[in-house]
């Protein structure tokens, strides 16, 4: 599917039937129905969970994904039905939308380590806090996690600081003016990072936060960046090992667009990341939802408070109505006018102590007029999505011993992709699945195709059958054979 950009089960149906087959063990595909079935056959096994656990835990034990630096972002999933579901952002629209997200963990080569699917906005913390125990089995030692401005949070910093956990992170709130203003020669450390020139340098920061009341300092580093390429300063928070130099922690923040950032970037060119091969709604477990009658006092409130202003103006322009001995007149509209006043102000205190009463969250069962919210069931999309994984980690590593036979790493890529595009020729033995790919045209692309595909037989890969894969790199099979016709 991958080298067909097949982006669905639902386009197989333009793939060739047999070929296909041969290469998964089957003497041909099957019909598209057939292939729904043996795909709902799958997920009615409930088996994603463990799958993917015994996947990603064997990627960590053989040394597949590194365990130095893991990037954990999120990526949201829309949902389009008309189920009430919770809400997502999408943060390329500045916009909440209706679905899931999917929080993904990459090294800082940009493997897949892990993935979760939450529903609505998604928790990165809780994501990030559970990971190390997670995987405390197969880690040789604590990755030092990486995330985004939206785990900031002195709170968040000081759980993982109990934990444990190594992070970096940007500084949220750095102040423009200050760094601008600090001195030049405080940045005393310079590096090469991606063709640019950076000068850094660190302070120790102390951070208070209140836990039950009590107030607790720890301390962090505090690194501080000069882009000098684009006279940018910015800064970061990092709480590692003190054997990682300042330098170092610089250089995993900066490298954390080249994992998770740019991770997504390229796998949205290659694969479906919004396919969901089926929905099955169930109900959520939480239909916890903010209060609505909240809402509905706000706008009291604010329809009050106008009310009250525009009263306030109008007596303000009123003149003084008073008798000629300076008594007030019976029929006096300024006196009219400030006992509304009063009535509305005290209208105002009142709607306010009942919002104040009133719980932030209720259950959306116990209300008559609201549907229940729906969660999506994602066994399915958790199988497809074990496939994507596994087929860009394994991307990854090809492109990486593509390297040893072609020296122009920026061209490697989109090398490797030609390689998988090349037109093919298949057959298949009692013993083996042969395919031949057709030559690149320019001779060191074509050699370095053919010592990769050498390559990829010494690893002696097997079909689910057993047979085993023979891939070279020749002319057409079927010319010989219309000659001799």
């Amino acid at each position: 599917m991958v080298a067909k950009n097949i982006r669905s089960i639902e386009q197989l149906k333009n793939v060739s039937s047999k070929e296909a087959g041969i290469l998964i063990g089957m003497e041909r595909l099957g019909s598209l129905p057939k292939i729904w079935e043996l795909f709902y056959a799958a997920s009615a096994k409930n088996i994603s969970k463990k799958v993917l656990k015994d996947f990603f835990s064997n990627q960590i034990r053989s040394g597949f994904v590194s365990v130095w630096l893991w990037a954990s972002d999120g990526h949201a999933l829309p949902y389009t039905g008309h189920c009430k579901t919770r809400y997502t952002y999408n943060t390329q629209r500045k916009m909440p939308i209706k679905g899931q997200t999917n929080i993904v963990t990459c090294d800082e080569q940009g493997r897949i380590v892990d993935f979760a699917i939450q529903e609505g906005k998604g928790d990165l913390k809780s994501v990030i806090l559970d990971l190390s125990q997670k995987w405390k089995e197969e880690l040789p030692a604590q990755p030092v996690m990486v995330f985004d401005r939206e785990g900031y949070s002195t709170e968040y910093f000081y759980k993982l600081t109990q934990a444990q956990i190594y992070f970096v992170t940007w500084d949220k709130y750095c102040n423009k003016q200050k760094l601008d203003n600090i001195d030049a020669a405080n940045y005393t450390q310079s590096f090469n990072f991606n063709g640019k020139e950076y000068q850094v340098y660190e302070e120790v920061k102390a951070l208070t936060v209140t836990i039950e009341k009590e107030e607790i300092t720890f301390k962090l580093r505090h690194v501080y960046l000069w882009n000098k390429s684009s006279d940018k300063r910015v800064c970061a928070y990092a709480f590692v090992s003190p054997k990682i130099t300042v330098q170092d922690c610089a250089k995993i923040i900066l490298s954390r667009f080249c994992a998770s950032e740019n991770t997504f970037k390229h796998l949205a060119d290659r694969h479906p990341l919004h396919y969901h091969p089926g929905f099955s709604m169930q109900e959520s477990k939480n239909q916890e939802i903010s209060n609505p009658e909240i809402k509905i006092k706000d706008k009291d409130i604010k329809k009050l408070a106008i009310e009250i202003q525009k009263i306030e103006k109008k007596l303000a322009n009123l003149p003084e109505n008073k008798n000629k001995n300076g008594s007030e007149r019976k029929n006096n509209p300024k006196a009219a006018l400030q006992q509304t006043l009063s009535d509305k102000q005290e209208q105002l205190k009142q709607t306010k102590d009942i919002k104040k009463d009133l719980p932030v969250k209720v259950d959306a069962a116990t209300l008559s007029d609201y549907d229940s919210i729906k969660t999506i069931d994602n066994e399915g999309k958790y199988l497809f999505d074990f496939i994507t994984t596994s087929v860009w980690n394994a991307r990854k590593q090809m492109v990486s011993w593509l390297k040893d036979f072609y020296d122009e790493e920026n061209n490697l890529v989109d090398l490797f992709y030609a390689i998988s595009h090349c037109q093919g020729w298949i057959k298949s033995t009692k013993k083996e699945v042969r395919v031949r790919l057709e030559p690149i045209q320019q001779p060191k692309r074509r050699a370095a195709q053919e010592q990769f595909c050498r390559k990829l037989n010494s690893l002696l890969p097997r079909s689910p059958t057993g047979k085993y894969f023979v891939i070279e790199v020749g002319e057409n099979p079927l010319q010989n054979v219309q000659k001799k016709d």
